[in-house]
């Protein structure tokens, strides 16, 4: 219990000082609001009590504006604090552009992380200190949720979708991660080590770890082992869709909506290419359901993210 709380009470994160400081805030109102009303009950109680000799001629107060004021003043107070949660809230939805990359397979019962160079850990996670990092995070079987407490910060982790966290860790150190979603009879073991490295020591883990290519060059060779070349090549005869400049690019689907290609497009696109079908290209498509794991379609969709449109010279 008492390592729990500790684990608690760090802080690895602005975002996680902007929690507790909320929740303080928070909990202050609450007692602020409710203190008078227990305080003037036990008044009451005792004044009023049975047997006691109490003026109860009391005339009634007609002042309205006191009673607008204690609906109203709490109310306010309440709504602020809301609106302050909200922007909080909505912050963790906006990543910045340049953040770190760093895939996430959870599965029965391990978190496997993969760094944009290759590097891979299990139940570890190292991350550079003071700058934003963003999890793209898949299932591969049930429903886990990623909690990392010393930023106050849990994210469901959902079979058949790519979920997403984001955050700075701003104080080196090694802290506790663990599973926050009961996942199965070894799900208290779900657990590993979130380190937060300075930049040097975060560069020196990279070059001191073992890598079989960056996740785009190894989702390079599974494009061409699984035969995706073949009609998705730029020197393939075959009529399907061009991937070069795929990746954030608008693209019309034959039933007449306008879809944005990110991750989770790509990621159906491989294993559902029936559901959103690009419009003016046969629905001849294949589906590697049952061909592939989560962890060798994020190596895929890294590959197609670093696709660039050809350069067109003048």
């Amino acid at each position: 219990m008492t390592q729990g709380l500790l684990t608690w009470a760090t802080e690895a994160s602005e975002h996680a000082s902007q929690v507790d400081l909320l929740l303080t805030g928070f909990s202050l109102l609450v007692f602020v609001l409710s203190a008078p009303v227990f305080v003037l009950m036990a008044l009451f109680a005792i004044k009023y009590r049975r047997g006691k000799p109490a003026d109860r001629t009391h005339p009634v107060n007609r002042n309205i504006w006191m009673e607008i004021s204690w609906s109203i003043v709490p109310f306010l107070f309440i709504v602020g604090v809301f609106v302050w949660a909200t922007v909080l809230y909505a912050d963790l939805y906006r990543p910045p552009p340049d953040a770190l990359e760093i895939s996430v397979v959870a599965k029965q019962w391990m978190w496997k992380f993969e760094h944009p160079g290759g590097q891979r850990e299990i139940d570890e996670l190292h991350v550079p200190a003071n700058e934003p990092v963003k999890l793209t995070m898949a299932s591969q079987d049930v429903i886990h949720s990623l909690f990392i407490p010393a930023l106050r910060l849990k994210q469901d982790v959902v079979p058949g979708r790519y979920t997403k966290m984001w955050f700075t860790a701003n104080r080196p150190g090694t802290y506790h991660l663990a599973c926050a979603e009961f996942c199965g009879t070894n799900h208290s073991l779900m657990g590993g080590r979130f380190v937060v490295l300075t930049r040097a020591d975060y560069t020196r883990w990279l070059e001191q770890s073992d890598v079989d290519g960056s996740l785009a060059d190894q989702g390079a060779v599974l494009f061409r082992s699984h035969g995706c070349s073949g009609c998705h090549g730029s020197s393939s005869t075959v009529h399907a869709p061009p991937l070069e400049g795929l990746y954030g690019s608008p693209v019309p689907l034959d039933d007449g909506r306008m879809v944005i290609a990110d991750e989770g497009y790509i990621r159906d696109s491989i294993l559902l290419p029936q559901q959103d079908i690009a419009a003016g290209y046969p629905h001849d498509m294949p589906t590697f359901r049952n061909v592939l794991d989560e962890g060798e379609v994020l190596k895929l969709v890294a590959y197609i993210k670093s696709l660039r449109k050809p350069r067109v010279l003048p």
